[in-house]
Parts: structure tokens; C-alpha cells; sequence
């Protein structure tokens, strides 16, 4: 249901905010926001937590949350050498914010180097709710690497979502881009991380934001996973962003060259996108890979997609695949259009809201496309 009009298209709700909204509210939010579901996701069940040495006590909430040591201090370890699975919640302090977090390590961390990924939710989740939709830690858990959750506050966004749209958001050093990519360094540097191997994931807002971190920081993210996501600079306030999603046409806009005149690296990526998406238009998949082809110089640099068409298995959805390659063969991207998906994590779990517990497994691909990249360190 659309919480600014329930009864109302999306073109019918973005209108409707003018009548009846409060001035900012509209088109804070990147996903239609459900107020009411017919199957409300349960909370995401508990997992085995190991605890952590320092806790602080967040009196707000009554949580027991970790507090990284600032800068200036030698870091205190986030996580203790464990048999068992670690699921343990943070705060981070950059540019006078406090961003919370969760964080993911795997049983039979001994300080070994593991990977790392990144896991921005959308719209209206919250790291417990992203997780156990994605089920993201349970594939952690079977491959062995770390999972960090950075969480977006109602005070950034009363829908908590991620800015994506926001010029001061598509920068590297500054706004929410600048933030998250200081987590994830302070997550390498306090946990035992290879840092050739750092990816970041996201849905929706999150996907567009995982966007923006890639074009912004591509010295740090390995390869990253898009889902329902749009590409980098088709925004640049909340009505742009909406034209964007409702009809996938916006025009990618991307970062100066630097005056050296070195091209930066592209980034790998694997996108997912529903063809049945009415919130986030499908032709957006289709932008992000023309998107990293622009970034690669010019569209030629990628031969043509080798296509996969597969019906769909039983309680599953067919799919489209494309493979896109560099001249040498290596493959640079995925692009997997899921027939019948909606706005929802392909193949998720029913105990996190936005997900589709119909296939493929966007989990377990994204993290086999993960395993083909990492850094030359």
C-alpha cells in the first residue's frame, strides 16, 4: 500500500504529497513505503551472539551497542575470536554523526583474513530485517566471510532511506557515500579483513547508494551487487529522483575525469532487476550496465552479452542472463532480469519485507560473482 495514497498510482501518490503532505517529505523515500502488509515479515530470528568486551548501553533503545574508539585512539576489536557466529550491533562516529551498524562474523573466527561485505537495506528495513530477507548470513556463515550492516537513521531520512539523490551523496568526500566507505575501512582495520576483498550489496535505495560508492570509491570495493537499483547521477533532488524510477530514462551523469587525466578503475558489477518492478522501473538494469560501459570509455570496450534464458524451476521464476565481457573474455558484469519479480530480493526469505522466496537466488550468486574480484593490493 502507498502510504501517500493507498488507492493511487505512484505518478498519483508523488502528487498527492502537494495537496496533503508536509513540505520535505516528498520523495524522501526511494521504494514505495508499506505501511500495512497482508503478511506482516516477523523479526528477523535471533542468532548466536558472542559477546563483546566494552559494551556501551544506548539508553534510547535498551540495546547493547559497541562503540568504535575514535581515530586518535588505538581501535578496540570489534569482534573476539569465537567458535560461534557473532551478530553484534555498533556505532561509528564520522563528521560529527553517529551512524549505527550490525555486524556479521562467522564461527570459527580466529583472526584470520576473511572478505568483507557491505549490505546497504532499503527503504523502511533496518539491518535485523535486510538480513533475514537476504539471508546474507547464512551464506556467510557457509563461505566465511564477514558482513557489515549500515543503518540509516529516521533522522537522515524519515523513511530511512539512503539519499541517494543528493549531490553532497554522489561525492567521495562527503555525505553518506564519505560515511559508509569510513565504516568500511573501520571495519577492515579493527577486524581481521583482506582488504583486496571488500564488496558492497544493496536493494533499492541501498542499491543506488551501492552504486554511488562503486563510481566513488572503486580503490575499495572489489565488485558490487545492485538489486532494483538505478544508475549513478539520473538525480539530483527528490522529483528527478522520482521521474527516474517511475520511467528508468533519467540521464547518467558522471564524475569528471581527473585533471591527470587517468581513468579510474570500473568496478564490477552484478545487477538484479523484476521485470514486474512498478516502483523501480526495470530499464534502469539496463542503464547501470550502459553506465559502466561509459565509465569504461567508450561502449565498445565490452563485447556483446552472451544471453542465458532459463524457464523457471519449480516454485521458481525464469530469468534472463546476460554475461558481458572485456576483450581479453574476462567477464566484467552480470545483468539478471528475473520474469514476474517484483519490487523484492529474488529468492528471499519471508521473514524480511521486500523479498520473493521464488528464485534465482540472488544471494548466492551475487556472492559467486564476489569470489571472481579482488584488488591487485
Amino acid at each position: 500500500m502507498n502510504l501517500f495514497d493507498p488507492l493511487g498510482s505512484a505518478h498519483e501518490a508523488f502528487w498527492s504529497l502537494f495537496v496533503s503532505a508536509p513540505a520535505g517529505l516528498v520523495a524522501q523515500c526511494f521504494v514505495d513505503p508499506q505501511t500495512t502488509v497482508a503478511n506482516p515479515a516477523p523479526q528477523a530470528p535471533p542468532q548466536p551472539v558472542t559477546d563483546v568486551p566494552a559494551f556501551a548501553r544506548d539508553d534510547a533503545s535498551n540495546r547493547q551497542v559497541r562503540t568504535i574508539a575514535p581515530a586518535v585512539m588505538p581501535p578496540a576489536p570489534l569482534v573476539q575470536d569465537a567458535d560461534a557466529p557473532q551478530w553484534s550491533s555498533g556505532r561509528f562516529e564520522h563528521a560529527g554523526d553517529t551512524h549505527r551498524f550490525k555486524l556479521y562474523v562467522p564461527g570459527g573466527y580466529h583472526g584470520q583474513r576473511l572478505p568483507l561485505i557491505v549490505m546497504l537495506h532499503g527503504a523502511q528495513q533496518d539491518p535485523d530485517d535486510f538480513a533475514a530477507g537476504t539471508e546474507m548470513n547464512a551464506v556467510a556463515e557457509a563461505e566465511g566471510f564477514i558482513v557489515v550492516y549500515p543503518e540509516q537513521s529516521e533522522g537522515a531520512n524519515p523513511l530511512r532511506c539512503w539519499n541517494w539523490f543528493r549531490p553532497a551523496d554522489q561525492m567521495r568526500d562527503s555525505g553518506e557515500t564519505a560515511a559508509i566507505a569510513a565504516l568500511t575501512r573501520e571495519v577492515m582495520a579493527t577486524c581481521s579483513v583482506d582488504e583486496a576483498r571488500v564488496y558492497v550489496a544493496g536493494m533499492s535505495a541501498g542499491g543506488a547508494m551501492a552504486v554511488n560508492l562503486v563510481v566513488t570509491h572503486p580503490d575499495l570495493f572489489a565488485a558490487a551487487a545492485i538489486h532494483s537499483g538505478v544508475p549513478y547521477g539520473v538525480a539530483d533532488e527528490p522529483l528527478s529522483a522520482l521521474c527516474a524510477m517511475n520511467d528508468g530514462m533519467g540521464k547518467v551523469r558522471l564524475p569528471e575525469t581527473p585533471s591527470d587525466g587517468t581513468a579510474p578503475r570500473v568496478v564490477p558489477l552484478i545487477v538484479f532487476h523484476g521485470d514486474a518492478d512498478d516502483t523501480v522501473h526495470p530499464r534502469n538494469s539496463d542503464q547501470i550496465v550502459a553506465m559502466r560501459r561509459l565509465l569504461l570509455g567508450e561502449p565498445g570496450d565490452m563485447q556483446p552479452a552472451a544471453s542465458t534464458h532459463v524457464d523457471g524451476a519449480e516454485n521458481g521464476h525464469a530469468y534472463t542472463r546476460h554475461v558481458y565481457r572485456d576483450p581479453e573474455g574476462v567477464p566484467g558484469a552480470e545483468q539478471w532480469l528475473v520474469h514476474g519479480l517484483g519490487h523484492a530480493w529474488s529468492g528471499g526469505h519471508p521473514g524480511g519485507t521486500h523479498t520473493d522466496a521464488r528464485g534465482p537466488h540472488a544471494t548466492r550468486e551475487i556472492v559467486r560473482f564476489f569470489g571472481q574480484f579482488a584488488l591487485d593490493r
